[in-house]
């Protein structure tokens, strides 16, 4: 008599999943280098020269603003570029076919990303803060921080990776939104030098709620704000990844 297989569990199927993950992008440290780690350091070097002038505040966003940035290269803009990749190369209805959840890819591949990240963070932070002279006062819920700025920035990529036709398409559009996103808020430049359209449309976007959480948790101090940052990059984490779920094409066996 048959007896049928036991389907893996979830944690296996979330191990599996992830070292799979981290196995097909140990190339991708050589793009690590120019988007994660040289893009955000330049970005120091030459807005840093500018806001030496108005300050050690405005050196400080700019130093978390990058921040930011490096996580958005890393986290936002690979994981939209890997889903358009498994969707057109049909490795999504591959494993539609097995008993793996849907929820688990998206989730395995957005951590196994913030884990390739995290070179590209620390870098920025330890050379950024050397060369903009400022002092880090960590406190330690940067680690509860760090995690909560990069789920909803993966979130959003793999909603773009998922819905995008083809691979170039998913590079573009998450590029522009890179840029609009670091920019079209208090992200690197303070909220007071921003106009007030800007700082409205801001509220829409989670790089506002990570930049300021980052800022408290590295630089300080930390106030009651970074309470309701964290609130809203979980709501938004939670958001985005049930929607890229909802969004991607599965053929469930």
């Amino acid at each position: 008599m048959l007896t049928q297989s036991k389907s893996p569990s979830v944690l296996d199927q979330f191990i599996d999943l992830g070292l799979m993950q981290l196995s097909n992008w140990r190339w991708s440290w050589r793009a690590m280098v120019v988007t994660g780690i040289l893009t955000p350091l330049m970005s120091i070097i030459a807005l840093g020269s500018f806001a030496r002038g108005g300050g050690q505040h405005a050196v400080v966003y700019v130093l978390t603003g990058s921040i930011v940035l490096a996580l958005m290269f890393e986290n936002q803009n690979k994981v939209a570029q890997n889903f358009a990749y498994m969707k057109a190369m049909g490795t999504l209805d591959f494993f539609g076919t097995l008993p793996v959840r849907r929820y688990i890819v998206i989730v395995a591949t957005v951590l196994a990303f913030f884990v390739l990240s995290l070179p590209a963070v620390l870098v920025t932070l330890l050379l950024g803060s050397q060369i903009l002279d400022v002092n880090l006062t960590i406190s330690p819920l940067v680690v509860l921080v760090i995690p909560l700025c990069v789920l909803p920035l993966a979130g959003i990529g793999a909603i773009i990776g998922v819905v995008s036709r083809t691979q170039e398409e998913a590079s573009s559009f998450t590029l522009m939104l890179t840029i609009l996103m670091v920019f079209l808020g208090p992200v690197i430049i303070p909220a007071e030098k921003l106009p007030d359209w800007i700082i409205s449309i801001s509220n829409f976007s989670p790089t506002k709620y990570a930049a300021s959480a980052m800022r408290q948790v590295l630089v300080g101090p930390v106030t009651g704000q970074l309470w309701m940052d964290i609130a809203v990059l979980s709501v938004l984490t939670a958001a985005t990844l049930w929607f890229a779920g909802s969004k991607m094409q599965w053929k469930a066996k």
